[in-house]
């Protein structure tokens, strides 16, 4: 496994979906609490440096829902999500320098302006986190790459609805778009970078 160097102003957190409605979902291989700790870790990580820190939220009540052989979407006549599914936890820490995109669909890009935040603070390295795994952390780190940005995915600060479904992704995809580290190394990079 190859070191780790950023440099740290050129280099943003992107956190997905780390809110009421996603948090509360049965998780595994790692518990909604472990990863939003590990998120905030690197999240003051990169603002110490100068870096970007973009959380990412879903409106859950505006998401698109297309047909599918096993849809996301809650059953037809359901309820709609209360507001506060679609809220980001306190637990973030959430400071006025950082960036909050909002998305109605998995991948972060599309539709927002995540990409001009990225490009105004000069960007080049992108940190994943977040919530699922192999849905929205890996649309938009797909997106990333499709733009030429560098990727790191802290494998301890995700997570999916299975562990077999989060392995695979960080076991198979992930490796071949960037490089895989845990938090503490991405954390230490960030302070020696």
């Amino acid at each position: 496994m190859s070191s780790l160097d950023l440099n740290p102003e050129r280099t943003a957190l992107v956190a997905i979906d780390l809110q009421h409605g996603i948090l509360a979902r049965p998780l595994g291989p790692h518990a909604a609490a472990d990863v939003v700790a590990n998120s905030v870790q690197l999240a003051n990580a990169v603002r110490a440096k100068g870096g970007l820190v973009v959380w990412v939220r879903v409106d859950l009540t505006a998401i698109l829902h297309l047909s599918a052989d096993a849809p996301t979407a809650p059953p037809k006549g359901s309820p709609p999500p209360p507001a506060s599914a679609s809220e980001l936890t306190a637990e973030l820490g959430i400071q006025s320098g950082d960036v909050v995109v909002t998305k109605r669909q998995w991948g972060a890009f599309y539709g927002t302006d995540l990409e001009q935040q990225l490009r105004r603070k000069g960007i080049r390295t992108v940190i994943m986190s977040g919530i699922a795994t192999n849905f929205g952390v890996e649309s938009t780190a797909r997106g990333a790459f499709d733009r030429g940005y560098e990727l790191v995915f802290a494998e301890d600060a995700m997570t999916s609805l299975s562990a077999d479904a989060h392995a695979f992704v960080v076991g198979n995809i992930f490796p071949r778009m960037g490089r895989v580290r845990a938090t503490a190394d991405v954390v230490k990079a960030l302070q020696e970078g």
